[in-house]
Formats: structure tokens, C-alpha cells, sequence
């Protein structure tokens, strides 16, 4: 089975702060972003920003940690045979059949390109809805969405990509 590398969700969780800084930087997407959202500098001066951060490192954890399910397919062999008897046991045929079968398949689709088109794929399904949905209650528009939207998109990318070719 496939084991959840700890180290590697951790990586993957960093990539949204550090493309973060570049992207909301008010050279490449923060003026516009800014502009969108409708926040003045004076409201940006006055936040709590080792709260933000670490909050923001904790979901991103929570993206990394729910993108291995969506990146690596071998995943979902455990999740179909969860509660059969003898799973856990490598003397069972059940223990002998996932062996032999992880020792067969177990690399298929393993890599940073693989990961990279489902964490693609994830930020169209997953979070152009979400931002989409709420940024149309919210009255922003569409700029707001495809700054917030690409920005998700990439990193979801890169995000799918590191956890699949490495855990």
C-alpha cells in the first residue's frame, strides 16, 4: 500500500506561500488583486501577519494532504478493499494479492507530470467553482476571479506534481 509521506505534504504545503509572494506581489498580480478585492493600504498595514501566515500554512497543509488522494491513484486500492479481511495481514491472500499487485502497478503513474495535470485539473473543478461561486455573491469580477483562480491552478499544479512523483 501506499504510505503518506509526511516530509513531502509538508514540501507541497509551502509552495503556496512562496508562490504567493510572488504572484501578490504588486509587480506581477497584487495591484490588480488589490484593486479587485477593493483593499486600501491602510487596511493592509494593520493585519496580524504570523497569525495569517500560520493559518494559511495549516490549510495549505489540509490542500497537500487531501492532493495525495487525487494525485496518486494507488491510493484508492486501499480505500476499495478498506475493512476486507486479511487487508493488513501479509500472510493473508488478501495481504499476498496487494503485494503482488502494488509490486506490479505500484509506479504507474508516478510521476511530476501525472500529478501536475490532475493538480491542473483539480484547480478548474475544485477552485474555479469555489472562488467562482463566491466571488459572484461577493459582486467582484471577473478579473478577481482569474487572479485568484490562476493563482490556484498553478499552485495545485505544482502542488500535484511534487506529491505524486515523491511520496
Amino acid at each position: 500500500m501506499v504510505k503518506i509521506n509526511i516530509i513531502i505534504v509538508l514540501a507541497a504545503a509551502l509552495i503556496p506561500l512562496v508562490f504567493g509572494f510572488i504572484w501578490y506581489n504588486p509587480k506581477v498580480m497584487g495591484g490588480i488583486w488589490r484593486k479587485e478585492a477593493g483593499l486600501e493600504e491602510e487596511k493592509m498595514k494593520g493585519a496580524n501577519m504570523p497569525l495569517i501566515l500560520g493559518l494559511a500554512f495549516l490549510f495549505s497543509f489540509f490542500l497537500a494532504f487531501a492532493m495525495q488522494f487525487m494525485v496518486i491513484h494507488q491510493f484508492h486500492l486501499g480505500s476499495i478493499l478498506l475493512g476486507e479481511d486479511g487487508l493488513n495481514d501479509p500472510n493473508s491472500a488478501l495481504g499476498i494479492y496487494v503485494k503482488a499487485f502494488m509490486d506490479h502497478y505500484g509506479d504507474n503513474y508516478r510521476t511530476f507530470k501525472h500529478g501536475a495535470l490532475h493538480g491542473f485539473l483539480s484547480g478548474f473543478t475544485l477552485a474555479l467553482p469555489l472562488i467562482g461561486i463566491n466571488a459572484l455573491f461577493e459582486r467582484k469580477g471577473w478579473k478577481y476571479i482569474v487572479v485568484h483562480v490562476g493563482y490556484w491552478t498553478i499552485c495545485m499544479t505544482l502542488m500535484g506534481g511534487i506529491i505524486c512523483a515523491f511520496t
